[in-house]
């Protein structure tokens, strides 16, 4: 059973950057797609990005070009680069992981703060 927990989150201006982090146990991430996840309040949780086992990426074209996804395997973490953050970036993140050969994600991270400033 995988554990994930997410870290990283805070509040930054506008423009600004950070990177979230995802630290998983009980399993090995070389063998999970994994993924973030947002939520803003009063809204659906929605796809941020996705790394595939084999390393295929995916973003949601609202993060294309400032986002970054990468796993680092050896550390048995995922990350999330963020950069030209805006206010509608404001949200939970979370980090999921699905083993490879499930199509749903079945492990969840506790989720992380990002806000936004204007």
């Amino acid at each position: 059973q995988v554990q994930l927990v997410d870290s990283g989150g805070g509040l930054v201006q506008a423009g600004g950057s950070l990177r979230l982090s995802c630290a998983a146990s009980g399993g090995t991430l070389s063998t999970y797609g994994v993924a973030w996840f947002r939520q803003a309040p009063g809204k659906e949780r929605e796809l941020v990005a996705a790394l595939t086992r084999g390393g295929t990426t995916n973003y949601a074209d609202f993060v294309k070009g400032r986002f970054t996804i990468s796993k680092d395997n050896a550390k048995n973490t995922v990350y999330l680069q963020m950069n030209s953050l805006t206010p509608a970036d404001t949200a939970a993140y979370y980090c999921a992981a699905r083993y490879y050969l499930r199509n749903t994600y079945d492990y969840w991270g506790q989720g992380t703060q990002v806000t936004v400033s204007s």
